[in-house]
C-alpha cells in the first residue's frame, strides 16, 4: 500500500514542480522586462501623456496633487507595459504546463484561439490609444466650462487610461469567447444571430459600466463590440460541432 501510495504521489510531485518552474520562469521574464523599462519610464509616461496634451490648451501641463506621485506614477506605468510586453512569454509557460495533457484538435484549436485573444487584446488597447483617447480629451476639453482650467493629476491620469486599455483590450476579445463557447457546445451559430437584439444591448450596457461616464468612449468601445460579435458568430461556423445527420427514415 505504501509503494501504491507513493507511486501515485510522484506524478502530482512532478505537476507541482513543473509548475514552480513554469511560474519562476515567467516571473523571472517579466521582473527582467519591468527592470529594463525602469529607465525609461518617464519617457513612457510622456508617450502616454501626448493625446491629452495635443488637447489641451498651449502652456498648459499635468500637475502631480500628491507629494510622491510623481515617482510611483511612472513605475505603475513601467509594470503595466512590462506586463503587456511579456504576455507572450508568459502565455507559453501557460501553455507549455497544460500542453501535455490536451488531445491533438485540443493542441491544435489552442494555439490560434491563444494567438488571436493576443493579438485582439494588443489591437483593443491600440484603438483606444490611438482613436478613443484623443477623441474623449477632444470632447472632454470641449465642454470644459469657460473659466474653467482643465489640469489634469498624474496618477488619476493614468488611473483612467488604464481603465480604458483594460476594457477594451478585454472588450476585443469578444469573438475568442464566442468561438470558445461555440466550442464548448454551449451556443450555435444559429442562437448567436437569434440572441444579436438581446446582445447589442448588453454590449452597450457593458460599455457604460467599463467605460468613463462620457458618450463618446461608451460609443466607441460599443460600436467595436457590435462589429467583434458579427466576426464571432462568423468565426463559430467554422469551429461549432456538426450535428449528426438524421437517419433516414
Amino acid at each position: 500500500m505504501t509503494d501504491a501510495a507513493g507511486d501515485a504521489e510522484r506524478p502530482l510531485i512532478a505537476h507541482l514542480l513543473e509548475l514552480r518552474a513554469r511560474l519562476l520562469r515567467g516571473f523571472a521574464g517579466l521582473g527582467l522586462a519591468l527592470v529594463c523599462l525602469l529607465p525609461f519610464a518617464n519617457a513612457l509616461y510622456a508617450v502616454l501623456a501626448k493625446p491629452l496634451l495635443a488637447k489641451l490648451p498651449a502652456g498648459s501641463h499635468i500637475i502631480a496633487t500628491q507629494v510622491a506621485s510623481p515617482f510611483f506614477a511612472p513605475m505603475k506605468l513601467a509594470f503595466f507595459v512590462a506586463l503587456v510586453v511579456t504576455m507572450p512569454w508568459l502565455l507559453y509557460q501557460a501553455w507549455a504546463f497544460v500542453a501535455p495533457g490536451l488531445y491533438k484538435r485540443e493542441k491544435r484549436l489552442a494555439l490560434p484561439l491563444l494567438s488571436s485573444a493576443l493579438l485582439l487584446f494588443y489591437a483593443g488597447c491600440a484603438f483606444a490609444y490611438f482613436l478613443v483617447l484623443p477623441m474623449v480629451f477632444g470632447f472632454l476639453t470641449r465642454v470644459t466650462p469657460e473659466g474653467v482650467a482643465m489640469m489634469t493629476d498624474i496618477s488619476a491620469y493614468l488611473d483612467f487610461v488604464l481603465v480604458l486599455f483594460l476594457a477594451f483590450g478585454l472588450a476585443f476579445e469578444l469573438p475568442v469567447a464566442l468561438v470558445i463557447l461555440a466550442l464548448l457546445g454551449w451556443v450555435t451559430p444559429a442562437q448567436l444571430r437569434e440572441g444579436r437584439g438581446y446582445a447589442v444591448v448588453g454590449i452597450f450596457i457593458v460599455a457604460a459600466v467599463l467605460t468613463p461616464p462620457d458618450v463618446v468612449s461608451q460609443l466607441m468601445l460599443a460600436i467595436p463590440m457590435c462589429l467583434l460579435y458579427e466576426a464571432g458568430i462568423i468565426a463559430a461556423q467554422f469551429v461549432a460541432p456538426r450535428s449528426p445527420a438524421r437517419a433516414a427514415p
